[in-house]
């Protein structure tokens, strides 16, 4: 039987991404809330290969998102007002730089994930307690940054910036300790549900090796490419085709495309035997 392999940038691609190191995606509404990395690989796989790749590990992210939710009301402190006055100062003068350019959740989401290798250096499972540390960041800069003032006025985006990295960082201990009695649950859950999904004709969608759960693959996939500001297309079995944008408007996209001048990405097709 003949399998069709179609890579969104990856290993298998014909060309490389280049990321801002530090900046980050975070989550994503249409990708199940999952937090993604700004230089993720992401591959849609179908069939055979794709059913290899449904194992423990790739369901920590998807388990996290869904232990951050079960786990919100155990675990909901009110940010620490002396770590939001702090934290105001420095965001507005970040935001001033250019306001027109700052987005509020891409910003609480950055600099609250950026702590979680060092909020689990000691951890027994340091990839369950990573996924499950940038989820609650997630989780709570998506909330805090629910707003409707101007993208210009910086009092309010740090307000809500602010509110969110604060409030997760006062609840990440007990989000990881409570989050951690979840996972082998959900990701016997997940292990089946991503078995099926590989079956299906749209495949499984996996960035970093970790399974995204979603009900509308292609709607994720857009929500990766306009978060990215990358335009391509699937042809036919067999073919390729890449297509390349130059952003030198930094106001324009996510914070992750500050800096980067030529975007492309490959979209290849081939055949696999099993």
């Amino acid at each position: 039987m003949n399998n069709i392999f179609r890579s969104i940038a990856g290993a298998a691609a014909l060309t490389t991404f280049f990321f801002a190191p530090s900046a980050q995606a975070g989550g994503l509404d249409a990708c199940g809330d999952i937090f993604v990395d700004a230089g993720a690989d992401c591959e849609l796989l179908v069939e055979g290969g794709c059913v290899a790749e449904c194992e423990p590990l790739a369901f920590n992210a998807s388990c996290a998102v869904k232990g951050s939710l079960s786990c919100g009301g155990e675990c909901s402190i009110d940010a620490d007002i002396e770590c939001t006055t702090s934290c105001q100062g420095s965001c507005e003068a970040d935001c001033e730089i250019n306001p027109g350019a700052f987005d509020c959740r891409a910003s609480c989401e950055g600099n609250c994930s950026a702590n979680c290798d060092a909020q689990c250096s000691g951890s027994a499972d340091g990839a369950e307690c990573r996924s499950s540390c940038e989820s609650t960041c997630s989780l709570e800069c998506g909330a805090s940054c629910d707003i409707e003032a101007p993208q210009a006025d910086c009092v309010a985006q740090c307000q809500g910036c602010c509110s969110g990295e604060c409030t997760a960082s006062i609840n990440m201990d007990c989000q990881i300790g409570c989050q951690g009695d979840l996972y082998a649950e959900c990701k016997a859950e997940l292990q089946g549900g991503c078995e099926v999904q590989c079956e299906q004709p749209e495949g499984a969608l996996f960035c970093d090796g970790q399974f995204i759960e979603v009900g509308n693959v292609d709607a994720c996939i857009d929500a990766l490419r306009d978060l990215l500001d990358i335009e391509f297309e699937f042809e036919a079995e067999g073919s390729a085709s890449i297509s390349c944008a130059v952003d030198d408007d930094p106001t324009r996209g996510a914070p992750a495309l500050l800096g980067i001048g030529l975007l492309c990405l490959a979209v290849t097709a081939r055949r696999r035997a099993r």
